[in-house]
């Protein structure tokens, strides 16, 4: 009896099988490595989920066209994965209204992000975007960061590296909290001084905690091999989602504490953060109010996560949703509905972009034969997105990094506990899964005060 349930179950998976075969056969050729009938990718994920990054980067590298194929579990999903820059300037730019964010990538962060800039699509992504890019593109605006950054780099910065001796610090953690503190300030001129340790305003504290909370629970909703898991959690209220429901409340309440509280300042020209910008450029947009503080707090949620992206670093994978069928200039086929990713970590180790040095640091492949820098194509180095879509802040986050770099520099000698990165260290991924890519352990580093 035993041995007949068996052989049917067994003949029912292979009829299964052949039948999500035909209905998911498509006119393509793009390679899908480590994939089988019904369970699709699902092993090869869960064997290297530790290693995931540095996993898709080793099939792309294999592949004819620096892209691949992706079959979800049960066939429930199909997409692309590509490190291929002609894919990527299609995505982006030539085909830009097929690839959306769409729900795959919204539905994860709308309790974050809501509707703010950095989660949505049509009207409302072009509206915010122009609000955006006209305030980005202001002389004003750009000299209120450069001086943000400077008085906290001499007055907070500084002074905490002095303070340390010569104790060994983890400066990853240092620089996010140096980070976080300056983001802060720009986007609603509110600064939390977790460097400093001198927290003026315990909401401040709740804020950062329950932001850092809620990123990366998102981290762990997108690395879910089965989302149907977190869906049921965050319908009961319980686990996980439970607590990161909690830390969105927190979040919200301080955001709305704060749009509330520049209401009042309405007209003080003396404020010239973000968050005062953009209030002034919605007066005119027809919400009622409760209306327009959501919108803001969507707005300035989405720059704090995209500035920490930035500095901790970028996301080393982004992904869109297909509108319509299309084919890609590789002639990879991508069906509607499908997801497009594309991997900008995997895109800065490929040997076919970069060289077979592409994995050893060498700043100087930057310069040209004149030896000056010349900036490459965006779509081959996707750090700061590309598109319609790039980055508005590009231009002044290289000016934060440069000026913390200088400052940094110029008063200390770093010595990196345990020698840095060698080849051998490389062969374990050295980050954390997360939406933000951290290093693993931190960066451990000790600080000797230059002879001026």
């Amino acid at each position: 009896m035993f041995d007949i349930i068996t052989n049917n179950f067994l003949y029912l998976l292979i009829l299964l099988s052949t039948i999500f075969h035909h209905l998911t056969r498509h006119r393509t050729t793009t390679p899908c490595p480590q994939s089988y009938p019904l369970i699709g990718n699902l092993i090869g994920f869960l064997r290297n989920r530790h290693r995931f990054h540095d996993w898709v980067t080793d099939m792309l590298s294999t592949t004819p066209s620096l892209t691949l194929q992706v079959n979800g579990f049960l066939h429930l999903s199909h997409g692309i994965c590509t490190a291929n820059p002609t894919n990527l300037h299609h995505l982006l730019r030539h085909n830009f209204l097929n690839y959306i964010k769409g729900h795959r990538y919204t539905t994860v962060l709308h309790e974050l992000l809501g509707n703010g800039i950095f989660n949505s699509d049509g009207d409302m992504w072009s509206s915010q975007r122009k609000i955006a890019s006209h305030e980005f593109k202001t002389k004003a605006l750009r000299v209120f960061i450069s001086d943000t950054v400077r008085l906290q780099i001499s007055n907070s910065l500084v002074p905490y590296l002095l303070s340390v001796g010569d104790c060994t610090i983890d400066l990853q953690l240092v620089l996010k909290k140096f980070g976080f503190d300056n983001i802060c300030n720009v986007a609603f001129g509110v600064d939390p001084c977790l460097l400093t340790s001198g927290v003026k305003d315990p909401k401040c504290l709740l804020f950062v905690q329950a932001f850092d909370v809620a990123v990366e629970h998102t981290s762990y909703r997108f690395m879910s091999p089965l989302p149907v898991v977190w869906k049921l959690k965050r319908f009961f209220n319980v686990g996980s989602e439970r607590k990161y429901k909690e830390a969105i409340e927190t979040v919200n309440q301080f955001a709305m504490e704060v749009i509330k509280s520049k209401e009042t300042q309405i007209g003080d020209k003396t404020n010239e953060d973000l968050l005062s910008r953009f209030m002034a450029s919605s007066w005119d947009m027809g919400f009622e109010d409760e209306e327009r503080r959501k919108f803001l707090r969507d707005i300035i949620i989405s720059f704090i996560l995209a500035e920490s992206m930035r500095l901790f670093p970028p996301v080393p994978i982004n992904s869109r949703l297909t509108v319509d069928d299309d084919i890609l200039p590789d002639g990879t086929f991508v069906g509607k509905r499908w997801f497009a990713d594309y991997s900008a970590y995997a895109m800065g180790r490929m040997e076919r972009l970069w060289g077979s040095d592409c994995r050893e640091f060498k700043p100087e492949r930057w310069l040209d034969d004149n030896g000056m820098y010349q900036q490459l194509d965006q779509y081959k180095y996707p750090v700061f997105h590309g598109g319609f879509r790039m980055c508005l802040g590009k231009e002044m986050a290289y000016l934060q990094m440069k000026s913390v770099v200088v400052a940094v520099m110029h008063e200390f000698e770093i010595e990196v506990v345990g020698g840095g990165g060698t080849p051998e260290k490389m062969v374990e991924p050295p980050y954390s899964l997360s939406l933000l890519l951290n290093m693993k352990n931190g960066l451990h580093v000790r600080l000797k005060k230059r002879q001026q």
